[in-house]
């Protein structure tokens, strides 16, 4: 947790320092596109940046601020996730072999001694299993069956965090959209003509969000399926390493 509320300083201290700098950057830009403007000189085509920058701000602060927010947590949360996972990650072929050989070697006390210098799920289900050994092979069998629950549970913690700010970023989008469509028409009933450029701009604005919402989905929909295929493949070699085990004290109770 405490390196979860790290990671989530750091991604928002940055968010903020990308935003006043966009907003300096803007500024400035906003201000050199007007004095070329205005000495009839030819105005220079925005970068993918700078545009995504400017269609940033005219989204207004309100749901594209809450879009930016549903980015940075989520980001945080996956940014935690990948480095739990990846630290999770254990050579399950060498553990195993590390802990055959002590096993003939030294007994269940030299391979429970190999688990508690390797990290990692595997080592930590290894060693359940080997603790339970002494009494007989069901018990040991229920505790690395029990014990790996708990682990899955330390893999897939704060997962659904990101899903929700994947389902949450287009929502708030398309609300900001219709609310847009909304003051839209209220325009068009005020002035009671319908004129393009009355209601152009507003329209363009309400778009945006949903532009937005739909970027930040796709972002995190990108790391979470990441994290999804990650923990995965940490579950099969957990699966893997728990037949292996039973069978090696199958072969050293005999």
């Amino acid at each position: 947790m405490k390196r979860l509320f790290s990671i989530l300083a750091i991604t928002c201290l940055m968010a903020i320092g990308t935003v006043n700098a966009n907003a300096t950057t803007l500024a400035t830009t906003t201000a050199t596109v007007t004095s070329v403007t205005q000495d009839d000189a030819p105005a220079e085509d925005l970068s993918f940046h700078q545009e995504l920058k400017k269609r940033f701000i005219e989204g207004g602060p309100g749901f594209m601020g809450i879009v930016l927010l549903c980015l940075i947590l989520g980001l945080a949360i996956a940014i935690e996730r990948i480095i739990f996972l990846n630290l999770s990650t254990t050579n399950t072929k060498k553990l195993t072999q590390n802990v055959e050989d002590a096993l003939n070697s030294g007994g269940i006390e030299a391979a429970k001694e190999v688990c508690r210098n390797t990290k990692g799920p595997v080592a930590s289900i290894f060693y359940q299993g080997l603790d339970r050994a002494d009494e007989d092979l069901d018990a040991a069998e229920k505790a690395v069956v029990a014990y790996g629950g708990v682990q899955m549970g330390q893999l897939e913690k704060n997962v659904s965090w990101i899903s929700l700010f994947i389902a949450l970023a287009p929502m708030l989008g398309f609300m900001g959209t219709v609310i847009g469509m909304i003051q839209a028409f209220d325009k068009i009933e005020a002035a009671g003509d319908m004129q393009p450029s009355l209601v152009a701009g507003g329209i363009k604005v309400a778009l945006l969000t949903t532009v937005f919402g739909l970027i930040v989905a796709i972002i995190l929909q990108i790391f979470y399926n990441y994290i999804i295929a990650k923990i995965d493949s940490i579950v099969n070699d957990m699966e893997d390493a728990s037949i292996t085990l039973m069978d090696l004290l199958v072969r050293h109770k005999k």
